[in-house]
């Protein structure tokens, strides 16, 4: 499957009966990237994650974080702000939960960022719109 064939399947907003399949094959293409770097498809990751970010789903934030840490295509590809299709502070009070070192990870780097002001205008609502638009144009 490529980003077209996923972009036709499931939109950039999928229904909930299709979320756990997009889990999966971005897990695939995820452990793809990691096993042998820039094996996997980063663009069509880059789509699972906006569709993804698109649900809301706290539990989607550490794979997001998983598939943009797989490796420096993945990581130059897979926007920062993909982690939080629930907002920031939902997205980091769910990190902090979580005992997973890559939760960690993910919270020491959004409050990096924060600091540095990186999501100051920050808006759920507009980050969507704008992948709509970057979808939509192709």
């Amino acid at each position: 499957m490529d980003d077209e064939e996923a972009l036709r399947r499931y939109g950039l907003h999928p229904a909930a009966a299709d979320l756990d399949e997009i889990r999966e094959l971005l897990r695939r293409e995820t452990a793809s990237e990691r096993r042998a770097q820039g094996d996997g498809d980063t663009e069509l990751m880059k789509l699972f994650c906006v569709q993804l970010f698109n649900c809301g789903g706290l539990e989607d934030a550490l794979l997001v974080w998983d598939a943009k840490s797989a490796g420096f295509d993945a990581a130059c590809s897979i926007d920062i702000q993909l982690l939080l299709g629930r907002g920031l502070e939902a997205v980091k009070a769910h990190l902090a939960t979580r005992s997973a070192p890559s939760a960690a990870a993910a919270l020491h780097r959004l409050r990096e960022l924060e600091r540095d002001g990186e999501f100051e205008d920050f808006s759920v609502r507009e980050h969507s719109a704008f992948y709509d638009s970057y979808y939509g144009d192709r």
